[in-house]
């Protein structure tokens, strides 16, 4: 795991020195759009609706839309804020963990002793086991301050970040207000259901079945051959066998007169060279090459699979 930050949790004169670790990841499959008829990959370009041009990342600014009127905020506005950068997690209060809401928690991180000497970090481990207690903390994170739980998982400490107060949504249902009458009886049965699937909560019982059948549906297509080569999937096309074979300064030359003649052709059969040389060809020259073309972008250049390969209709 890498460390996302790093800084001290701070009670009274008590300092104890900590890296943050993400506590979860996501384990979903990564899937993109392809066009169903050739396999090519789908791009969004990013078009303005008043002219109509497609806008490059740098002259794009954010916006406030109250429903009547927009505010533009620039990149100058936003880096005038001020910025909070504090490295201390400060506690704030001691409170009885029951009085935290589960709905309140967002993000889960842990915290790794970051000294020579783990006996503080130790030290507010036993305090916060031994008061049943869990501390209620502020911290910067991504320059934004986050009203956080400090609390103990196994024998490691760890945060979670809570959402403010007003964040979470009032469950204000109507139907929920009109009288219900419950017999003794129905309550009993209701019970004794309950009481029939009493067990002990084991998280590593519970598995994502629906991700497990992608991963083996994946699995099975790509060794029936049902797939495409990636590189074509960009628009790339296979050199044919016995093709010329480009050395890295010929490589160079092709991208230098494709500048210089403003046009992507020649970099583009650089691009089909193979091994480093062609990586560096089509790196050198991405730059002009538009969004959504249906041309190779550097991702494609990366995963460019053996010429040989062919796209499976």
């Amino acid at each position: 795991m890498r460390a996302v930050w790093k800084g001290a949790v701070t009670f009274g004169l008590v300092n104890v020195p900590v890296k943050l670790y993400s506590a979860t990841e996501d384990h979903d499959v990564s899937l993109h759009q392809v066009h169903d008829e050739d396999g090519g990959r789908i791009r969004y370009q990013r078009k303005c609706e008043v002219c109509g041009k497609v806008v490059d990342y740098k002259h794009i600014d954010k916006a406030y839309d109250d429903g009547e009127r927009t505010v533009v905020i620039t990149d100058e506005d936003l880096k005038a804020l001020p910025a909070e950068r504090s490295r201390e997690i400060e506690v704030v209060e001691f409170v009885p963990t029951e009085q935290i809401d589960p709905i309140m928690y967002d993000r889960s991180y842990y915290l790794e002793p970051d000294s020579a000497s783990s006996k503080a970090y130790v030290l507010l481990r036993r305090t916060l086991e031994s008061t049943e207690r869990t501390a209620i903390v502020t911290m910067a994170l991504r320059q934004k301050t986050r009203l956080a739980a400090l609390r103990v998982h196994g024998d490691v400490l760890m945060v979670q970040t809570l959402l403010w107060s007003d964040e979470v949504r009032a469950a204000d249902f109507p139907s929920l207000e009109e009288p219900v009458r419950i017999s003794s009886k129905e309550l009993d049965l209701s019970k004794q259901l309950v009481e029939s699937l009493v067990s002990d909560f084991e998280p590593e019982q519970f598995v994502d079945e629906y991700q497990q059948e992608l991963r083996t549906l994946i699995t099975a297509k790509l060794e029936q051959g049902e797939a495409l080569d990636t590189a074509a999937t960009f628009g790339e096309q296979p050199e044919e066998e016995g093709g010329e074979v480009i050395d890295l300064m010929e490589a160079l030359r092709q991208s230098i007169a494709a500048k210089r003649e403003g046009g992507g052709g020649a970099a583009k059969g650089a691009a089909k060279a193979g091994g480093a040389s062609a990586a560096a060809a089509s790196k050198g020259s991405s730059g002009s090459k538009a969004a959504g073309s249906g041309s190779a972008s550097g991702d494609g250049a990366k995963k460019k699979a053996p010429a040989k390969k062919k796209a499976a209709s």
